[in-house]
């Protein structure tokens, strides 16, 4: 009992239950009666929503993305938000960071698979590195307009993310930086489908 009594063990299930939440799937299912799960990418995102939803609704599909783009951030920082309020350890933040990360990436609302992390990851990042994730949030913004491929813009701009947090020295103050790491490599891991569809020139560009 001592073990569901710590705090860092009740923080760490709850970043991963909340992470979990399909937000994506929920909003097109309730407010456009599709299931994206079942087309376009197949990926609870912002982007395949937006795609599934426009082609029944174009513009029921902007505000979809919106929210689910919103949601997913939210997500990924209430918990981190929470777990501030009662004085927890940087160390414990960076975890409940990552388990967010995770959570969304493979929920256990649908069989422990998942969306591509982006969105989630902002949302930690944007509380524990505000300033880097601030600029990668820019060159992302940048990219997304000048590129339309949803997937290369937003690798970029998490590049631009962990770029800027090593030389303005942004550092996580903890002894290592593996935890923003590990979230860019699970972010960029569940991307492998979509790098591959770039070095073919099939990636699919966002209208």
């Amino acid at each position: 009992m001592d073990f569901f009594s710590n705090p860092n063990i009740i923080f760490y299930i709850l970043a991963y239950l909340i992470g979990s939440i399909p937000f994506g799937l929920l909003l097109a299912k309730k407010y456009a009666g599709v299931n994206v799960k079942e087309s376009g990418s197949k990926s609870i995102g912002a982007t395949n929503v937006l795609r599934v939803v426009k082609e029944t609704n174009p513009s029921l599909a902007k505000k979809l993305g919106i929210a689910t783009v919103l949601l997913d951030a939210l997500k990924g920082a209430f918990v981190i938000l929470i777990a501030l309020s009662y004085n927890m350890s940087t160390e414990t933040l960076w975890a409940i960071a990552v388990i967010s990360v995770l959570g969304h990436c493979y929920s256990a609302y649908l069989g422990f698979e998942g969306g591509k992390g982006v969105a989630t990851g902002l949302g930690v990042f944007l509380v524990l590195i505000p300033l880097p994730t601030l600029i990668g949030a820019l060159i992302w913004g940048f990219c997304a307009k000048v590129l339309k491929i949803s997937s290369i813009s937003s690798l970029l701009g998490l590049i631009g993310v962990v770029i800027s947090a090593i030389i303005l020295n942004n550092g996580l103050n903890i002894e290592s930086n593996a935890p923003m790491y590990i979230i860019t490599f699970i972010i960029f891991y569940k991307h492998i489908p979509n790098i591959v569809r770039l070095v073919k020139g099939e990636e699919g560009k966002v209208a």
